[in-house]
């Protein structure tokens, strides 16, 4: 059956605007949690462990929810007495990465850059393809609402989507769960009927709970074609029914959703 609708996700699966936004976490999941306290080898090798895995395991869910597990390690190992709120810790984490977004915000404005230098490989023509074929396209993303849009705007591509969900402001909820929920419980789509797209464990997990096909993108957002291993073995272990890395291959896409 040819499916009526696609929910992708955007950052690492659309957009590499915030590609190496794991090089923005690590360290200030790592000062936040160690303040002024000199760690032993052991200590700093154990943590630095701890910071990667949380972070692999957590990729696709709303940006709080990872602040969360910072204020709660934080408090838990005693380092640094000053544990902050989550969303305090989130406010600085996304004021430090919305540094090298806007950088590259602006290589497009100035012309230094073209949109598709910040698009996976193949999103255009597939979107396009897409649309011409009737089929109903969304984005679920856990970076915060307002971001999204912008960057789908910036990125030319928001005028594909029938919905684009954010994060919401100041709610802990995750926008992929709900986005799905709306297309089963108010589109009256059954989960056959739509596929889900995306680089991160979250909505691979979700679309496998409700019967959708789930795409793993297993993007490297550098090159933004082929598979890079590490997403690879992430999505699989998750439950992806298919795994690729780009968008480029049209007829291949066109089979998976029954076009």
């Amino acid at each position: 059956m040819a499916m009526k609708a696609v929910l992708f996700d955007f950052d690492g699966t659309i957009s590499t605007l915030r590609a190496g936004w794991e090089e923005v976490m690590v360290p200030f999941m790592k000062e936040s949690i160690v303040g002024t306290r000199q760690l032993s080898e052991a200590e700093n090798g154990r943590l630095d462990r701890e910071i990667a895995e949380y972070i692999d395991q957590s990729t696709g869910i709303q940006t709080v929810f990872q602040m969360r597990w910072l204020k709660e390690k934080t408090a838990v190992e005693g380092w640094n007495p000053e544990v902050l709120d989550e969303w305090v810790y989130k406010a600085e984490y996304n004021r430090r990465l919305l540094l090298a977004v806007q950088e590259r915000i602006h290589r497009i404005a100035s012309g230094e850059l073209r949109q598709e230098d910040y698009l996976m490989k193949g999103a255009i023509a597939l979107l396009q393809l897409l649309q011409d074929r009737g089929v109903d396209m969304y984005v679920a993303s856990g970076t915060d609402h307002s971001d999204v849009v912008r960057e789908a705007e910036v990125l030319g591509v928001s005028s594909f989507f029938h919905e684009i969900s954010g994060a919401p402001v100041g709610k802990a909820e995750c926008s992929k769960e709900k986005v799905m929920k709306d297309l089963v419980e108010h589109k009256k789509l059954a989960g056959h009927e739509f596929a889900v797209v995306g680089d991160g464990k979250v909505e691979i997990r979700l679309a496998k709970d409700i019967g959708s096909l789930a795409i793993g993108l297993a993007s490297d957002e550098f090159a933004r074609e082929g598979v890079h291993p590490l997403k690879e073995r992430r999505l699989l272990a998750a439950g992806a029914d298919i795994i690729v890395g780009d968008f480029t291959n049209l007829e291949r896409w066109l089979a998976w959703l029954d076009l």
